[in-house]
């Protein structure tokens, strides 16, 4: 098996993690996806000191790991809060489906496919203020920009990874200049069942 498989596997166990998980929480089954968690963490061991992937794969590996790294610790603090029940008036209030934080929203916005029919996505927004040196950065906004274009039913072939780096490049340095600013801060949003990309000035 080659690395770009192994990759893709690894991809796709997580995704099935993911909704393991939520069907566990969410009362569906009784026991953890315990099988598959540990089909996901020994593919990221294994990979974790190889020096055998390119650039490419380097940095899908490393999204892939990020992603599951917050996952992980949001499950963990459901994990706690589902086996010692609720000692808090808040915690009642909270429940488990509430433990959902701003990270959680970007990995599953990330993890592009598993959400439900009608379940809209959290905005993706991140802040830019040289291309070249934040590519990481622009990548996961064209990511974000390509998987909420699926979501939405458009076309997300629009446009390759280069030309929206070039007008994210030209869009920042135009917006720095007429502002005067340090950065611009850029967000993926759905309006009227359209995927827009904004931006604007930050200090």
């Amino acid at each position: 098996m080659t690395v770009d498989e192994e990759l893709n596997l690894l991809d796709d166990n997580m995704r099935r993690l993911k909704i393991e998980y939520d069907v566990y929480f969410g009362g569906g089954s009784k026991k953890p996806p315990a099988d598959t968690e540990w089909r996901v963490t020994s593919l990221i061991k294994k990979f974790s000191d190889s020096g055998k992937m390119n650039f490419s794969q380097r940095f899908r590996y490393n999204s892939i790991a990020q992603k599951y790294a917050i996952l992980s610790d949001l499950w963990r603090k459901k994990m706690k809060v589902k086996e010692e029940g609720f000692s808090r008036p808040q915690d009642v209030m909270l429940g488990i489906q509430g433990l959902r934080t701003e990270q959680q929203h970007q990995a599953e916005a990330e993890l592009s496919g598993d959400e439900q029919p009608g379940e809209k996505a959290a905005p993706f927004s991140m802040v830019c203020s040289d291309v070249d040196a934040d590519h990481a950065h622009v990548q996961n906004l064209y990511n974000a920009m390509v998987a909420a274009k699926k979501q939405a039913g458009e076309s997300a072939a629009a446009a390759s990874f280069d030309s929206f780096k070039a007008f994210v490049k030209k869009k920042t340095d135009q917006i720095r200049k007429d502002y005067g600013c340090h950065s611009v801060e850029y967000s993926v949003e759905l309006e009227n069942g359209q995927v827009k990309l904004k931006a604007k000035a930050k200090t």
